[in-house]
């Protein structure tokens, strides 16, 4: 179960400054968002978007009406009238997500500030706090800065493949006339970066900008720094790495060149005047620091005895330093970046340290973890300190068991300057670890000398989930380590070897699940454009995207996760912006499928198959077996009709409903096409009756009606009986067979998959000693080639069923954003409480629930301005009252009660 006070610290700092200050009645505002964020700085949209959620303290309460006040100074809001720059005027409506701004035009660089009145159907109104937002460089010509760094190629050193470069060091001294009123700075250090003023370190994120395909788009960072600046002399450090801009391997991964960096700081003084400060060739450089080399593969190297010393400070001594060379600036156009930076949101500490053969020290964090250590050492002068990670350990107990690590050395190392205590961590680096090895030390080291940075996308944290079965706890722990481990500015495959790269497949329906326990919509809208500017201009999508590297295998499963992930965007936060910006490129890439891979209405082309279908043997990686493996013209055929069907939706959003009308004709000719060549009526299976063939079929909607439960008895019995009641599908098949069994009428059997402790299940690898989610099924076998302990693929749709199906938290397929939830729980018979939350894009959902038999007591909890539909069996004789406040539509249907509820917290329980 998650740390509920980490939760907590989450949760206070997304609301801290935004209650309520002036209404009538108990309304609080919880939230309130510009462009998905707490009072932004350096938004690069011309018109805004702005949400806000309450609570009250009354039951069934709705927003009935909004007014959105925008001006250009927080004085000129709260005086109001002439001074606005846009009032929406009272608007009747129950809507508190993603308004636009529709008021004048908003300059580059400019802070504004806002706030929104509504009045609820319980005749209370309230006022927010006054929020902002900064506008961060709209035009190219607002930048006036320069592409500097150190254009040293002959220092680039590669020995077996493996890059290595120092990281640079540039600086900049400028006097400022006054204390600013306002000092902005614009940034970008590429592949990974630092800044500093006057020495202390500007913002808490780290490795700067995200990871981007560099020849469409450069993210920059908009800091506000008026703290930073004083009046008088002043000095600017940016320390670069390497990051994902220059290549980690020479070959087979694509990289930009030598790290640059490109700065502008904007400082305003009281009278109004700007004075600005940009990075160009006067700047001075230096590339003989302590980093010697920083791959996130292979590590970080620090030598102590090469410290510049107070060199982000003013006055200091740089005549050892050139000139900053000129760099030419990178294709891609300079963005303001679209989503959180990553930052360290969590510290653990270790669960033991022990001191093995060689003058060795294990360190075990008791968690597979992603980061790194921070450590305090007593070192020796000259005498390398070396770390090396790994997620397990060889069977004796004593070394690090790295061949699943492949190329990555993953390997930090210390030179003390002098004897004594250091303490020390990496700057550009990270790993994918549980265990670390210490050597270079005298002193055995205690566990309070390590502190375990774990670092992902700066998010909140969502869900909570806790049932009575332990191991459904702990699968549901592992998923949360397993996943938050894998956001790197983008959902990558893994955080441990050399790849780490945004695989497609992984998350087509993972991000669905993961959007339950983490607020993921700005990095997965941030990934998608990602995935649109690593596109061919003929539509063909590359399936590892940004493509550092480039794989157009123009097949359908991996590419679809581009539709399933903008569909989910949609559905479970409300946000449509991505539907609507990328329905151009979707659109040409389905044209390019049906014209290029499309045969008498079959998709011919497969790559990946049913990935990771859980082999025969327990040392093989994909199974040899033919009757395990799926067709992949089934595969492929299935899920381009389940794109056709969201882009139908898509081009209804889109306002093209001709496009609807073709998208729903090419539809309906595949799925004849596909069950006269792959449908057996007379046994109602799929091709060779693979449990994926036919629970595709028969979840995307492809099976003939009358069928259904035929098709589904043949998915029961390939699992039950040439399964063994256990994981029956690989990664294709596994994103619909949780909620495919408990739909059609198979719960026992998805509650004994998930319970399950042997080979192959989710259990096998808790049993096994996983803190995390495998890569494969047999992860503790299995050819280490392809052998990731942190991997999330495999999670399917599992996230999703607990929420949804286990807890009974489900958008209504009638709303999005669960503006209207639908709570419908099952019950397995081993399964006796869950007690889970999710905060909604309009406040906290509470499903709670607890069964003796066929007596229930269910607690739950509606958020403001929105409505809940709840069903139960009949059979636990739960008897609702009408009469109470918030509660409505009070109905039997087909065994089991019906209720409509509003807002508020209720108790339903058996009589």
């Amino acid at each position: 179960m998650i740390n509920k006070t980490f939760l907590l610290s989450l949760w206070l700092l997304l609301v801290a400054g935004c209650t309520t200050n002036t209404g009538t009645g108990s309304i609080v505002f919880t939230d309130l968002q510009t462009e998905m964020r707490n009072n932004p700085e350096g938004t690069g949209v011309a018109k805004p978007r702005f949400s806000w959620k309450f609570t009250s303290a009354g039951t069934d309460v709705m927003q009935k009406a909004y007014r959105i006040d925008v001006a250009g100074s927080e004085k000129a809001l709260k005086a109001g009238g002439d001074g606005l720059l846009w009032s929406s005027g009272r608007v009747e409506s129950d809507g508190s997500l993603f308004v636009p701004y529709e008021g004048k035009p908003l300059e580059s660089g400019k802070k504004y500030y806002w706030r929104v009145t509504v009045w609820t159907n319980r005749d209370e109104s309230a006022v927010s706090n006054v929020q902002s937002w900064s506008v961060a460089l709209l035009n190219a010509s607002d930048w006036k800065a320069k592409w500097i760094g150190v254009n040293d190629p002959e220092n680039l050193a590669v020995k077996d493949n493996r890059t290595a470069l120092a990281a640079r060091y540039l600086r900049k001294e400028f006097k400022t006339a006054s204390k600013p009123v306002r000092a902005v700075l614009y940034v970008s250090g590429v592949g990974s970066s630092v800044c500093y003023i006057n020495g202390k370190t500007v913002g808490n994120d780290v490795f700067g900008p995200l990871p981007t395909w560099y020849d469409v788009s450069v993210p920059y960072l908009t800091y506000d720094v008026t703290s930073l600046i004083k009046k008088g002399a002043n000095a600017i450090g940016v320390a670069l790495g390497n990051g994902r801009f220059l290549t980690m391997r020479e070959r087979g991964m694509l990289g930009f060149g030598l790290p640059r960096l490109i700065a502008q700081l904007d400082i305003e003084y009281a009278n109004g005047e700007h004075y600005t400060v940009i990075s160009d060739e006067s700047w001075k450089a230096s590339n003989k620091g302590p980093i010697l080399e920083n791959n996130e593969f292979d590590g970080e190297k620090y030598d102590a005895r090469l410290e510049l010393g107070k060199w982000t400070e003013t006055g200091y001594n740089a005549s050892a330093w050139k000139n900053a060379d000129l760099m030419e600036a990178p294709k891609g156009r300079l963005t303001a970046q679209l989503s959180p930076s990553l930052k360290v949101m969590e510290e653990i500490k270790p669960v033991s340290v022990k001191a093995v053969e060689g003058g060795r020290y294990i360190v075990d964090m008791g968690q597979n973890m992603v980061g790194w250590l921070q450590v305090s050492l007593n070192g020796k002068k000259d005498r390398p300190v070396t770390l090396r990670f790994a997620e397990v350990l060889k069977s004796n107990g004593t070394e690090l068991y790295t061949d699943n690590l492949r190329g990555a050395l993953a390997t930090d190392v210390y030179t003390p300057a002098a004897d004594g205590k250091f303490t020390w961590e990496p700057a550009f680096v990270y790993h994918g670890f549980r265990f670390a090895e210490i050597s270079g030390i005298d002193n055995e080291p205690a566990v309070t000398d390590f502190t375990g940075k774990v670092v992902y996308d700066e998010m909140a944290t969502t869900g909570t989930f806790e049932t009575s079965d332990e191991l459904i706890n702990k699968i549901h722990r592992n998923a949360y380590w397993g996943i938050r481990g894998n956001y790197r500015g983008m959902p990558t495959d893994c955080p441990q070897r050399d790849e780490r790269l945004g695989w497609l497949g992984d998350r087509a329906t993972g991000s669905h699940g993961e959007s339950f326990l983490f607020n993921n919509a700005l990095m997965y809208n941030k990934w998608l454009v990602d995935i649109e500017e690593s596109m061919r201009e003929n539509g063909s999508i590359s399936v590892v995207s940004p493509r550092y590297w480039t794989i157009y295998n123009d097949d359908v499963t991996w590419p679809s996760a581009y539709f399933y992930i903008a569909d989910m965007l949609y559905n479970q936060f409300g946000d449509e912006s991505s539907i609507k910006a990328r329905y151009p490129s979707m659109k040409r890439w389905v044209q390019y499928m049906a014209s290029n891979n499309m045969q008498d209405y079959i998709l011919v082309k497969d790559t990946y198959g049913d990935w990771c279908m859980p082999p025969e043997s327990p040392e093989l990686i994909h199974s040899k077996d033919p009757s395990r493996k799926t067709n992949g013209q089934v595969l492929s055929t299935t899920v381009f009709y389940s794109i056709l069907r969201l882009m139908q939706k898509f081009a209804v959003i889109n306002g093209v409903p001709a496009d609807a009308g073709e998208y729903a004709d090419l539809a309906n000719r595949i799925k004849e096409a596909y069950n006269r060549k792959f449908f057996n009526a007379e046994t109602a299976q799929y091709d060779n009756n693979t449990v994926t063939a036919n629970i595709l079929s028969l979840q995307l909607g492809l099976v003939p009606e009358g069928y259904e439960e035929k098709v589904f008895a043949n998915i029961v019995e390939k699992t039950e009986v040439d399964c063994k009641g256990h994981v029956s599908a690989g990664v294709l098949g596994i994103q619909h067979l949780m909620r495919g069994l408990t739909q059609h009428g198979g719960l026992e059997l998805a509650y004994k998959i998930v319970t399950n402790e042997t080979y192959p299940s989710w259990g096998y690898m808790v049993k096994n000693g996983a803190t995390t989610i495998w890569e494969l099924w047999n992860g503790n076998t299995a050819d280490p080639g392809m052998n990731s302990h942190n991997h999330v693929m495999l999670l399917g749709d599992l996230l999703i069923w607990f929420y949804e199906n286990l807890a009974g938290i489900k958008n209504d397929p009638s709303s999005v954003g669960f503006k209207k939830i639908w709570m419908e729980p099952v019950f397995p018979e081993k399964l006796t409480h869950v007690n889970a939350s999710f905060e909604s894009p309009y406040g906290t959902i509470g499903s709670s629930w607890k069964r003796d038999g066929d007596k229930l007591a269910w607690n739950i909890t509606v958020p403001a301005n929105t409505t809940a539909t709840v069903k139960l069996p009949l059979r636990f004789g739960v008897k609702v009252n009408a009469d109470r406040p918030g509660v409505r539509n009070v109905k039997e249907e087909g065994g089991s009660i019906v209720v409509q509820l509003g807002s508020g917290t209720y108790l339903l329980q058996s009589e």
